[in-house]
C-alpha cells in the first residue's frame, strides 16, 4: 500500500496561509490524478508568493519539480527563460515532430534554421512537459514572471492556456497586477498576514522583548509583510528596535525592504559584494561561469563566505539568492564603475561561440563610452534574435548598440531599425518613446521621413481609425524623390488604411490617395508591391471591372512561397483581401495561409491578430465554424501577450454564420459604437452585413434589408461590399422590394463576369434566381449549384440548396424540395451555422418532412472542441497530429476523445465518421 503523502511544514514565512496552502495543496492533488493546472499568484515584493512556491514544490512529493526565475537583467535575451524550463528534458528534443523539433531547436539556439514559428515553439514545450508527465507529475515553479523575457513569457502563457489532461502544474509568481499576458488564468491574490499572524512572525523573528511602541510601529509599517517581519531583525540594531526606527524617509514598503538588505550588504567587506555583484549580473546562476569571471577580478573562493555564512546566498549547483530582492538590491546598489567591471568580467568569461548573444550583452554593459565594435556584435545579436522570433530582443539589442554607436548618422539608423522591431514586435508605447529621441538626433531628410512612416504606421496598427491615413500620405509624398521604393511601400500603406477607414475616411479620403498613388513613378522592374499597389489603386479610381484583370495579375504574383518576410509581413494581407475581393477561394485561402505562418514565424505580434482574423473568414465560408472558433482563442492570447488591440472581426463573422441572435447583437452594437467612434468605417460595413447574415438565416427579411441598404455601396471595403451585395438581394427579394433587389443584382452581375470565378458565377446566379419564375428560375438555381459544387465554399454552397428547395417547395413540388432541404439541413447543421439550418429544418417540415432539431441536452452535442477533434480523428488523424493542428498536447487530444466516444455512445476510433455522419451533430459552446 502507497502511504498518503505528508503535507509540508508551513515554516514561519507561512503562518496564516491556510487558504493558500489548500489552494496549492490541490494543485497537486490534481495532478497525481490525471489532470493539469494553472495559478498566478499575485502580490507585492516579499508578500510570500515566492515561499508559496517553495511550499508547493516541497508538497510535490513524488513529482517532478522544475523551478524558473525571471532575471530582471536578462528580459532582452529572446527564450532565457524558457530555456530555464526545457533544458532538463533536452535529451528528449529528438522524439518530438519534426517541425516542433526544429522550432524549439532554433528557438534555444541548438541549431540553425529559419525563424520558428512562436506557436510550433509553444507546442513543442507543450509537448515536452506532457511526455514528461507520463513517468510522474511535473510541477513547474515560475518566480518573478513578470521579469520573463517577452519570448518566453509568451510562449509559457500559451502552454498555460493549452494545458488540461497532462498532469502537469504550472504556478506563477508575479509582483504587477496589470499585465494582461497572464490575463484569463486563474489568479490567487497574496495579501498580508492578519495582525495576530503577523504579530506572532515578529515575535518569533525578534527573538526577546520589544518596546510596544516600536512594535506597533513595525506592524503598521509592514502591513502583513512576510519578508518585512522576518528580515527586521537583520536590517536593524538591537538598539534602533528597543528605543525606535527611522522609517518615515522611504515611501514604500519595498524600498524599505530594500534599504534593509542594502544595510545587510554594506556590513560584507569589499571583496565579497563584488563577488555578489557578479553573481548578481549573471543571470543563469552558473557556478563555474561565476568563478571564472570571479578569477579575472582576483576574487578567491573565501570572498563567498560571509555572504553565504549571512544567509544572502548559496552557491551549491547553481547560484542561488537568499530572495530576488537582494539580487536586485546588489545590482541597483554599486556604482556604474563596479557593474562595469563585473560585467567585463562575465564578458571575457563567456565563451563568444558557444554563447554569442550573452557574451555581447555583457560587452555592452562593460562599455563605459561608445563603441562600434560593440555595438556592431550587438547588431549581430539583433540579428539572430529576430532569426529566432525574438522581435523584442532585436529591438533590445538595437536600442543597446544605438547608444553605444559613436558616428550620430548611425545611431539614428539603429534607433530607427530598433523602433521598427518594436512596431512589429506590439510595443507600441516603447516604439513610439524612441523615435521621440531618435529625432534629437541629427536626421537627413530620408531618415526623417522614415520617422514620419514609422509614426503612422504605429497609428495605424494602434488605432484602425482615420489618423493614420493623411500622415502615411504625406510621408509617401515626402519619400518620393529620396527613396522611390520606400514611398511606393508607403503608398501601400495609406491603400490598407483607406480600406479599414472606408466610407469614414477623413480628407483627402479614399479617391485622394489612390490618385496619389498612381501618380507616383514606377520603376522599370515592378516588384510584387508595386503591381499590388497599382492594381488596388485602379480599382478605387476606374472601378471594379477595370482593375481586375490588374488585381488577378497582382494576386498571382504573391501566390508564391518564395517571398520574403518583409514582402509577407507588409503586403500579404492586402493581397488576400484582394483574393477575397475577386471571389477566388483558393488564392484567399493560399495566401491567408501564407501570411499567417509568415507572421507567426517572424513573431511579428503586431500583424498577427489581423492575419488570425483573416484566416477565420476562410474558414467560414469553407463552413469550418469550429476551426473559426479555435482561431479567435488564438487571437484573444496574443491580443493578451501584446498592445494590440484589434476590431473583433473574426468574431463578428462568426456569430453571424452561427446565428444565435442573443450572443450577436450585443456584440454588433458594441463594435459599432466603438468603430464609429474611431472611424473604422469598414467595421461599420462589417457589422452591417453580420446583421443581415444573422436576420435572413432567422427569416426576418424587413430586419435583414433594413441592416444591410448601405453597406454594398462602399466599393472601396472590398470584398464586405461584396458579401453585403449578396444578403441586400436575399434581403430585399424577401422583403418585398424587387426593385432593389434588382438594382443590386445587376451590380453583382457585373461583378461576377469580371471575376470569373466558380464562386463569383455561382453566388450570382444564385441571387438572380431569386427574382426569377418558372424554368429561368430553376435553371438559375441549378447553374448556381453546379458553380458553387466546383469550390471550397461549402456554406455557400448549402445556402444554394437551401434557396431552391425553399423555392420548390412554393412550387408545390414537394418530394424534389425534401431532397435539396436535407441536404442542405445536415450541411448546415454539422457546420455549426445553427439560423439557417434551423430555416432549412422549418421548411422541411412544411413539406411533410421533418427531421428532429438537435438542441444542447442532445446527447450527441459535442463542444465545438470536441466536434473539431472528432473530425480530425474520423479522417485518420493520429493523436499527436491533431495536437499539431489544434496546438494542445496529444494527452488533451485523447481526453477529448473519451468524452467523445461517451458522448456518441461508441468505443473506437473506427466509429466515428459513421456516428458523425448519423448523428450531423452540431458544436455548442
Amino acid at each position: 500500500m502507497f502511504s498518503k503523502p505528508r503535507k509540508p511544514e508551513p515554516g514561519p514565512g507561512l503562518r496564516g496561509r491556510r487558504t493558500e496552502r489548500d489552494t496549492l495543496d490541490a494543485l497537486i492533488q490534481g495532478a497525481r490524478s490525471g489532470n493539469s493546472s494553472v495559478l498566478v499568484l499575485r502580490g507585492e515584493a516579499g508578500i510570500g508568493k515566492s515561499a508559496l512556491l517553495d511550499y508547493l514544490g516541497r508538497a510535490a512529493t513524488g513529482c517532478r519539480v522544475l523551478r524558473v526565475a525571471g532575471v530582471e537583467s536578462e528580459m532582452e535575451l529572446a527564450f532565457a527563460g524558457l530555456h530555464q524550463l526545457c533544458a532538463p528534458f533536452l535529451p528528449k528534443i529528438d522524439d518530438l515532430p519534426a517541425p516542433q523539433r526544429d522550432a524549439l531547436g532554433t528557438a534555444l539556439g541548438l541549431r540553425a534554421g529559419r525563424p520558428p514559428d512562436p506557436f510550433l515553439v509553444g507546442l513543442a514545450g507543450l509537448s515536452l512537459l506532457s511526455a514528461a508527465a507520463e513517468e510522474q507529475p511535473v510541477i513547474c515553479l515560475i518566480d518573478d514572471a513578470q521579469w520573463l523575457d517577452a519570448a518566453s513569457a509568451q510562449t509559457i502563457a500559451f502552454v498555460a492556456r493549452r494545458l488540461a489532461a497532462e498532469s502537469v502544474v504550472l504556478a506563477f509568481a508575479a509582483r504587477r497586477t496589470d499585465d494582461e499576458l497572464w490575463a484569463g488564468l486563474p489568479q490567487l491574490t497574496v495579501h498580508g498576514l492578519t495582525d495576530t499572524h503577523a504579530a506572532a512572525l515578529l515575535d518569533w523573528a525578534v527573538h526577546g522583548p520589544l518596546e510596544e511602541r516600536v512594535r506597533d510601529r513595525i506592524l503598521a509599517e509592514t502591513r502583513g509583510n512576510p519578508l518585512a517581519l522576518l528580515e527586521m531583525p537583520r536590517w536593524f540594531s538591537r538598539t534602533e528596535l528597543t528605543f525606535g526606527l527611522e522609517m518615515g524617509a522611504t515611501p514604500t514598503l519595498t524600498s524599505r525592504m530594500e534599504e534593509g538588505f542594502r544595510r545587510q550588504l554594506e556590513t560584507l567587506p569589499d571583496h565579497t559584494r563584488r563577488l555578489l555583484l557578479v553573481a548578481a549580473a549573471e543571470p543563469l546562476g552558473d557556478v563555474g561561469l561565476l568563478w571564472r569571471a570571479a578569477e579575472r577580478l582576483g576574487l578567491a573562493y573565501d570572498a563567498a563566505t560571509p555572504a553565504t555564512r549571512a544567509g544572502l546566498v548559496e552557491l551549491r549547483d547553481k547560484v542561488g539568492f537568499r530572495h530576488p530582492l537582494v539580487r536586485s538590491v546588489t545590482y541597483r546598489s554599486a556604482s556604474v564603475s563596479e557593474r562595469q567591471a563585473a560585467h567585463q568580467a562575465l564578458a571575457e568569461a563567456t565563451d563568444p561561440g558557444v554563447d554569442p548573444d550573452r557574451h555581447a550583452w555583457h560587452r555592452a554593459h562593460a562599455a563605459a563610452r561608445p563603441d562600434e565594435a560593440v555595438a556592431a556584435e550587438l547588431e549581430n545579436s539583433a540579428g539572430r534574435a529576430q532569426a529566432q522570433s525574438g522581435l523584442a530582443a532585436a529591438a533590445a539589442f538595437l536600442e543597446r548598440a544605438a547608444m553605444l554607436t559613436p558616428d550620430k548618422a548611425d545611431r539614428s539608423e539603429r534607433q530607427l531599425n530598433a523602433a521598427q522591431a518594436m512596431l512589429h514586435a506590439g510595443t507600441f508605447d516603447a516604439a513610439s518613446n524612441l523615435l521621440t529621441v531618435a529625432e534629437h538626433g541629427p536626421l537627413d531628410d530620408l531618415q526623417q521621413a522614415r520617422v514620419d512612416v514609422l509614426r503612422a504606421r504605429i497609428g495605424f496598427a494602434s488605432n484602425r481609425g482615420t489618423e493614420a491615413l493623411p500622415l502615411l500620405l504625406e510621408a509617401a509624398r515626402r519619400l518620393e524623390p529620396l527613396d522611390i521604393r520606400l514611398a511606393l511601400d508607403s503608398y501601400v500603406d495609406a491603400l490598407t488604411a483607406t480600406f479599414f477607414a472606408g466610407r469614414l475616411a477623413s480628407k483627402p479620403g479614399v479617391l485622394g490617395v489612390a490618385i496619389a498613388a498612381r501618380k507616383a513613378p514606377m520603376s522599370l522592374r515592378p516588384r510584387r508591391g508595386d503591381m499590388l499597389l497599382q492594381a488596388v489603386a485602379t480599382l478605387l479610381t476606374d472601378g471594379y471591372s477595370a482593375a481586375a484583370p490588374l488585381l488577378k495579375v497582382a494576386v498571382a504574383t504573391f501566390d508564391s512561397d518564395q517571398l520574403s518576410l518583409e514582402e509577407g509581413v507588409r503586403f500579404l494581407w492586402l493581397a488576400a483581401t484582394v483574393a477575397a475581393d475577386l471571389w477566388d477561394e483558393h488564392a484567399w485561402d493560399r495566401l491567408a495561409a501564407r501570411h499567417l505562418d509568415i507572421i507567426r514565424a517572424a513573431g511579428a505580434l503586431s500583424a498577427l491578430p489581423l492575419a488570425l482574423n483573416t484566416r477565420v473568414f476562410v474558414d467560414l465560408f469553407n463552413g469550418n465554424l469550429t476551426t473559426a472558433s479555435t482561431l479567435l482563442d488564438e487571437i484573444t492570447a496574443v491580443e493578451q501577450a501584446s498592445e494590440t488591440r484589434l476590431t473583433p472581426y473574426g468574431a463578428i463573422g462568426l456569430a453571424a454564420f452561427r446565428g444565435n441572435e442573443e450572443q450577436a447583437i450585443p456584440l454588433f452594437d458594441a463594435t459599432m459604437t466603438d468603430a464609429n467612434a474611431r472611424g473604422e468605417g469598414i467595421a461599420v460595413s462589417l457589422v452591417q452585413w453580420a446583421r443581415a447574415m444573422l436576420f435572413n438565416g432567422l427569416g426576418r427579411y424587413p430586419e435583414a434589408l433594413e441592416a444591410v441598404r448601405v453597406a454594398a455601396t462602399y466599393p472601396e471595403e472590398m470584398a464586405v461590399s461584396n458579401w453585403g451585395t449578396v444578403e441586400l438581394i436575399e434581403a430585399a427579394a424577401r422583403a418585398g422590394e424587387p426593385g432593389t433587389a434588382a438594382d443590386a443584382v445587376e451590380q453583382l452581375t457585373r461583378l461576377s463576369r469580371a471575376s470569373g470565378t466558380n464562386w463569383a458565377l455561382g453566388v450570382a446566379a444564385r441571387s438572380a434566381a431569386q427574382l426569377r419564375h418558372g424554368s429561368a428560375a430553376e435553371d438559375l438555381y441549378r447553374r448556381a449549384i453546379d458553380r458553387l459544387e466546383r469550390t471550397s465554399v461549402r456554406f455557400e454552397l448549402a445556402r444554394a440548396r437551401l434557396l431552391y428547395g425553399e423555392w420548390l417547395r412554393r412550387s408545390n413540388r414537394r418530394t424534389e424540395a425534401r431532397e435539396q432541404l436535407r441536404i442542405a439541413y445536415e450541411s448546415l447543421a454539422a457546420m455549426g451555422a445553427d439560423a439557417f439550418a434551423e430555416r432549412a429544418r422549418r421548411e422541411l417540415a412544411a413539406t411533410g418532412d421533418s427531421v428532429r432539431k438537435q438542441t444542447a441536452t442532445t446527447p450527441q452535442k459535442l463542444t465545438a472542441q470536441e466536434l473539431h477533434i472528432a473530425r480530425l480523428a474520423a479522417d485518420g488523424l493520429t493523436n499527436p497530429e491533431i495536437g499539431a493542428e489544434l496546438f494542445i498536447s496529444p494527452r488533451t487530444v485523447e481526453w477529448h476523445l473519451r468524452k467523445v466516444f461517451a458522448k456518441l455512445g461508441i468505443a473506437a476510433r473506427r466509429h466515428l465518421r459513421d456516428a458523425l455522419r448519423a448523428g450531423a451533430p452540431s458544436a455548442h459552446g
